[in-house]
């Protein structure tokens, strides 16, 4: 009795080992994609780029103008140093430092609020591509799914893992990409 017992298992193992073994292939599924590649194809990545160059740009006007305003000011100073009382030539140099400090910070201060603008603007769409990757690594059973930018990830073999990129896009309604 036994010894049938022991060959019904044995049969059973090998029965079973197959299923086994396909179960295991699959708990390793993974994807991979370029996460900038799907960002920067979203339209909004374009609209945010616009209004970013549009904000930048009024930045930079208004160092130019504040760095013309110094210039001159350091010109009308030079002209006029060798007939100032000594109280004006002082009052004239702390005022071209004081000048000269709020342009330093004013460009140091628009470079942290455009980096903030930046944030701000992408927010949304960084939510709706981990929405659109969560979501189809869930309905395609992805273990986890590889970003491959910034060559994190030289290589990935093709017969164990599978490009979702156009699985992301299509989630995004964005155009898919002809494999060639």
């Amino acid at each position: 009795m036994m010894r049938k017992m022991n060959k019904l298992v044995l049969c059973l193992s090998f029965l079973l080992l197959p299923f086994a073994v396909k179960a295991q292939a699959t708990q390793g599924k993974f994807g991979y994609l370029s996460y900038n590649a799907i960002f920067q194809a979203m339209p909004e990545y374009e609209v945010s780029r616009q209004k970013l160059a549009g904000l930048k740009s009024k930045y930079d006007k208004e160092a130019q103008r504040s760095e013309e305003e110094f210039q001159r000011k350091f010109a009308e100073f030079l002209q006029g140093q060798k007939e100032f009382p000594e109280n004006i030539l002082l009052k004239r140099q702390h005022e071209l430092q004081d000048l000269l400090t709020k342009s330093i910070r004013f460009k140091e201060e628009s470079q942290k609020l455009l980096v903030q603008a930046e944030k701000d603007l992408q927010a949304d769409m960084l939510y709706l591509l981990n929405e659109a990757i969560r979501a189809v690594g869930v309905e395609r059973g992805y273990a986890y799914i590889i970003n491959t930018d910034g060559n994190t990830c030289p290589f990935i073999n093709p017969a164990m893992a599978d490009d979702v990129t156009n699985y992301v896009k299509e989630k995004l309604q964005l155009p898919i990409s002809v494999e060639p």
